[in-house]
């Protein structure tokens, strides 16, 4: 016992001794690591690849407006005659003119086609064409013409063996209620141009390496479906866009690049504290909510504190990445935005449902939006209920001209004309009623409304535009959707059953309702949407 105790008290001794010499340092805390300098995150896609995408593609061609009172004109280059000579026959019906007679016509007219064809096929979507008389020839107006269709090429390629990438034939829009009245030997084809073949996203490798290829097609399809994509060589790789992002092609891409080709979920969680960190305080937003989208779900614990920021931007971009992973939080703090009349981002909020939110959802709070009293939020609301196919929006098709579509879920009264895309009428409030005692005709006086005080019934003149002595007439109710198709319909042969009307084109129509408005035949706000975005790089 002694002896253990000895051998004891000389350790205790010993370590006494050592301490004396060497100093007792005080414990240090474990050392913090810095996620974004210390923790390897991963290589993403977007680091591997080069991806070569179109967003849009300039196409050009020529063909033929007929249709015209004697405003065209039978100019143009002998290579474009040729061309245009081989071209209708294989468009037009049997004639009783010829080919060259039909172009020397002073009813046709030559024209140039320009359009910003879009590189991805949207549905049943169409683009518009701008139509321009050739340069130094005697054509003083497109009114009233019909494009007779016109195969669409990359500019620069004119000639029957290159590639057609697009079409488009239509009625002529002339532009009248501009400032300036309007060109009239320049016009558009609202909503025609027909995408041919579908430009797909590329991805090459900056290293060709098959097993990497093959590594970023599998992920791809795995998150995004099967055909995403397709690894068609060691260095590149086809994707499809998916139906679901057809029309945020842009953010497909961005999701693309901010993927990882490997995860495990130690590294999945730094990642997430990063980005969840830079949605909160960097200023590029959007980039931090595309990489917690590409992340997935594992992303929505940590994003959902962010929905209580004071920062309504920040808000913004985490509830958008949330619906879009699936959360109804995201859903409930973007109806919030949409709703709230002194937000800047309402607009945007309210896209963001009708993407990515529920049906009925997303139909509601448009529905609600239709009150607002900001048309900019009317019109907001309207277009994505038309995404919805509402039945919120009455509609019916005009003289096969355009749309004449209805609203009654607003009180404020407003006569919306498109000037790009599909052509269409849109009438907020109504039913719509003129007042009696109104007189509106058009500048060039071939058509007038007349209704003199005390009449029961509205009188819709028109003179015949190419026989002035023809004048046609017809009675219509002080409905202003019935003045209108009183209008536009076309008119009927003795044989015809159906709903008689005057023919007036989309570009008259347009015009005379704005002066309704104007002199206040009706009580309604007109507005006109904006005209296609088409730069003239036009040669001839």
């Amino acid at each position: 016992m002694k002896t253990c105790l000895k051998k004891t008290v000389c350790l205790a001794f010993f370590m006494f001794f050592i301490l004396s010499i060497v100093g007792c340092e005080p414990a240090q805390a474990p050392m913090e690591i810095d996620a974004e300098t210390q923790i390897d995150l991963g290589t993403t896609i977007g680091s591997l690849v080069e991806i070569f995408s179109v967003d849009a593609i300039h196409v050009e061609g020529y063909s033929i407006v007929g249709g015209l009172r004697g405003t065209g004109s039978s100019e143009c280059p002998p290579e474009v005659r040729a061309y245009l000579k081989r071209y209708l026959l294989t468009q037009l019906p049997k004639q009783k003119i010829s080919v060259e007679e039909f172009i020397n016509s002073r009813n046709t007219a030559v024209v140039v086609i320009h359009g910003i064809m879009p590189a991805v096929i949207s549905g049943e979507h169409g683009f518009d064409v701008m139509v321009r008389a050739l340069n130094e020839t005697q054509t003083t107006s497109l009114e009233g013409g019909w494009l007779y269709g016109a195969d669409l090429r990359a500019i620069g390629s004119f000639g029957l063996g290159t590639k057609i990438l697009a079409e488009a034939k239509g009625p002529v829009y002339i532009d009248t209620i501009g400032v300036d009245g309007g060109n009239k030997r320049i016009g558009y084809i609202l909503g025609v141009g027909r995408v041919l073949d579908e430009y797909k996203i590329s991805l090459s490798l900056r290293k060709p390496k098959y097993t990497i290829a093959s590594r970023i097609s599998n992920k791809l399809n795995e998150r995004f479906g099967s055909g995403t994509a397709n690894a068609v060589s060691v260095g590149q790789i086809e994707l499809k866009v998916p139906v679901e992002y057809i029309e945020q092609k842009a953010r497909f891409i961005s999701l693309i690049k901010a993927m990882y080709l490997t995860e495990t979920p130690a590294v999945v969680k730094e990642r997430i504290s990063k980005f969840v960190r830079g949605l909160a305080v960097s200023e590029d937003k959007y980039s931090n909510e595309i990489a917690l989208e590409a992340i997935g779900n594992a992303s929505l614990g940590k994003l959902g504190a962010l929905l209580n920021s004071s920062n309504e931007r920040v808000r913004l971009h985490t509830a958008k990445c949330m619906l879009n992973l699936g959360s109804d939080k995201g859903f409930g703090e973007l109806r919030k935005i949409a709703a709230d009349k002194q937000s800047p981002y309402r607009i945007e909020a309210l896209e963001a449902i009708v993407i990515a939110a529920k049906r009925n959802d997303a139909a509601s709070i448009s529905r609600r939006l239709l009150l607002d009293e900001d048309f900019k939020i009317r019109l907001a609301a309207y277009e994505q209920l038309r995404k919805l196919d509402d039945i919120a929006i009455r509609q019916m098709f005009v003289g096969r001209k355009f749309y004449l579509e209805q609203i009654t879920q607003t009180q404020y009264k407003t006569i919306y004309v498109a000037r790009s895309g599909q052509p269409r009428i849109v009438l907020f409030g109504a039913p719509m009623r003129c007042r009696d005692n109104i007189f509106i005709q058009s500048p060039d006086g071939y058509i007038t409304i007349n209704a003199p005080s005390g009449q029961k019934y509205v009188s819709i003149i028109r003179k015949h535009p190419r026989r002035p002595n023809v004048i046609a007439k017809l009675k219509s109710s002080f409905e202003l959707s019935d003045i209108i198709r009183t209008l536009c319909e076309e008119p009927l042969s003795k044989d015809e059953k159906g709903r008689a009307g005057l023919g007036v084109s989309y570009d008259d129509m347009i015009a005379l309702l704005k002066q309704m408005s104007e002199k206040g035949a009706v009580v309604a706000d007109f507005e006109a949407g904006t005209l296609p975005k088409i730069s003239l790089i036009i040669k001839k």
